[in-house]
């Protein structure tokens, strides 16, 4: 799998990584934080959300513009990075709750139009590599591995969130409570239906309480302060992957260049391709069609930082046992994981006796790890709502090696299905996954969860995290047949001039979905939750139906 590639895919992947792992921090607590520090609602929150999301991805079309056109990809990429780091920080900047709302929207503006400048530019930069027939073979693969640069970034991003966030609680003698966040905005808007409750937890936190107002203050400034300090954290990462793109740049050199700037130059004029009008209009129309579908499946899988986040929160246990711990405790899971490698390494046939003897001492070693850090769990282990956000990333990078090599198996059998039909069976899988929110919405016991107005539902309907952690799985794998493979097909099929604004077009129509997370989101409160999960699964079902219908096109416009 990582044999055969340029060292500049290894570039990318080490700067695209740094780079995620600072956004998907963020990006974990993001509507905790609206919701803690503003009161927003879940539909507020959902509708900030979604416009950040959809900026966040839509302004990739003008970076696309400006590098194709005028500054190169690794110009480009260069001015967005430094472009996030300043964003970054005006977020990290600590006010007091109910304040300069205005800095925060800014941060969010600057964050993307860098993230814009960066993202599909450093796609562009990967594609171009793989133009060389040398490694042309290799493309898909290489998206694979990239997409894993992403998702190791972004299985780290919840654990530093929350162990920022705790750090920070914990300085001034809070701890975090799901329940307090809602119940303290409500009683500081003259709600005080909710002060008993409120009392209890926070007598919880503080011992006696004199002062309920002070205490609601106090609880929502630590809060959002340790929020502002963990979005500090993407400013560190950031600089390391500025560093990694800086100082490597010799290994990506030549697919930093655009056709126009190929052209302009007399040693690499013979490399430029030439489509006609014909044929770039034919790729263009399976892009645009291509991006159409892709919408639907960004809509459903970005519900996990804004729906199935508030969902955690709100409708699932906020403690597990010793066993199902091991997920949670993200260390705990990656001992675990590195654990069953060695096993597998060690039974492979191919594998050397070096390669045995060294899983083998792997095995022994992470299985002792995880074993004390088991060891080391209480009976009753809570955690915060965003750690299901690891799940994603965690299944991406576990799970890659397996769909690569299922893929290779039906390649090699002449069955390997082309991209826009992995993309239709993505959509059916993502389906699939949200017909499992639906029904652990039905488990809630004939709960009506429209009376508790934006307040955790009491224990006694609370349901396993399994539910979740069953969706997030399902939605990973399809991902794996979706996004990768997706972001390969734009770099092998979009008209040679255009490939930086075909990558922004993929992320542009990521970026409608995204806003169409606050458009969904806008029926949290208005529809039973089964039908609000309902509503995804019947998109993602038209969805497929429609690429499925227009596949031979697909196949014969882009072969």
């Amino acid at each position: 799998m990582f044999k055969n590639h340029p060292a500049g895919l290894f570039v990318a992947f080490f700067s695209n990584m740094g780079e995620r792992f600072g956004f998907y921090t963020m990006l974990a607590i993001f509507t905790l934080f609206l919701q803690a520090k503003y009161g927003y609602t879940a539909a507020q929150a959902t509708q900030v959300f979604g416009i950040f999301m959809a900026a966040v991805y839509f302004m990739p079309l003008i970076g696309g513009i400006l590098a194709d056109r005028w500054l190169g990809y690794g110009k480009t990429i260069s001015i967005g990075l430094v472009v996030m780091f300043i964003g970054y920080i005006l977020l990290a900047i600590p006010t007091k709750m109910n304040t300069n709302i205005g800095l925060v929207f800014t941060a969010l503006a600057v964050i993307a139009l860098g993230t814009g400048l960066f993202k599909g530019n450093l796609q562009a930069l990967v594609g171009n590599l793989y133009d060389d027939p040398k490694y042309s073979k290799n493309r898909d693969v290489a998206f694979n591995i990239f997409y894993m640069g992403i998702n190791i970034g972004a299985m780290f991003a919840p654990t530093a969130a929350e162990v920022v966030s705790n750090w920070i609680l914990n300085k001034y003698h809070f701890f975090y409570n799901a329940e307090i966040p809602a119940l303290a905005n409500k009683y500081l808007n003259g709600d005080n239906s909710v002060a008993d409750k409120l009392t209890g937890l926070a007598q919880a936190q503080v011992g006696q309480v004199t002062d309920l107002t002070a205490f609601a203050s106090n609880y929502i400034n630590a809060l959002s302060e340790s929020y502002h300090y963990a979005f500090g954290v993407a400013c560190i990462s950031l600089i390391v992957s500025m560093l990694v793109f800086w100082i490597f740049r010799k290994y990506y050199k030549t697919a930093n260049m655009t056709e126009r700037q190929k052209a302009k130059d007399k040693d690499l004029q013979n490399q430029v391709v030439e489509l006609t009008p014909k044929q770039t209009r034919e790729r263009l129309i399976a892009l645009g069609l291509v991006f159409f579908v892709v919408i639907f499946f960004w809509m459903a899988f970005h519900q996990n930082g804004a729906a199935m986040t508030i969902f955690a929160r709100d409708y699932v246990m906020g403690t597990v046992g010793r066993f199902t711990n091991l997920f949670f405790d993200l260390f705990g899971l990656l001992f675990v994981f590195f654990s069953v490698l060695g096993i597998i390494f060690f039974v492979r046939k191919k594998s050397s006796t070096r390669t045995r003897i060294i899983s083998a001492i792997g095995f022994i070693v992470f299985a002792t790890l995880t074993i004390l850090r088991f060891n080391s769990y209480g009976d009753v282990n809570p955690f915060t709502p965003q750690k299901f956000q690891h799940f994603n990333p965690f299944f991406i990078v576990a799970l890659t090696p397996l769909i690569v090599g299922y893929f290779s198996y039906l390649n090699k059998k002449g069955k390997e299905p082309s991209a826009p039909k992995k993309i239709g069976i993505g959509m059916i899988i993502t389906a699939i996954a949200y017909t499992i929110m639906v029904l652990g919405s039905l488990s809630l016991r004939g709960f009506d969860p429209g009376v508790i107005g934006e307040v955790r539902a009491p224990m006694d309907v609370l349901i396993s995290p399994y539910w979740l952690i069953s969706t997030y799985f399902l939605l990973t794998i399809a991902e794996l047949f979706l996004s990768p493979m997706g972001i390969s097909f734009v770099s092998r099929v979009a008209p040679p001039k255009y490939k930086g604004l075909m990558q922004g077009g993929w992320l542009a129509a990521t970026a409608i979905g995204n806003y169409a997370v606050a458009i969904v989101g806008s029926f949290w409160d208005a529809l039973p939750l089964w039908a609000f999960w309902l509503i995804l699964v019947v998109c993602c079902l038209l969805s497929a139906t429609f690429i499925f219908s227009i596949l031979k096109r697909l196949e014969t416009a882009t072969n």
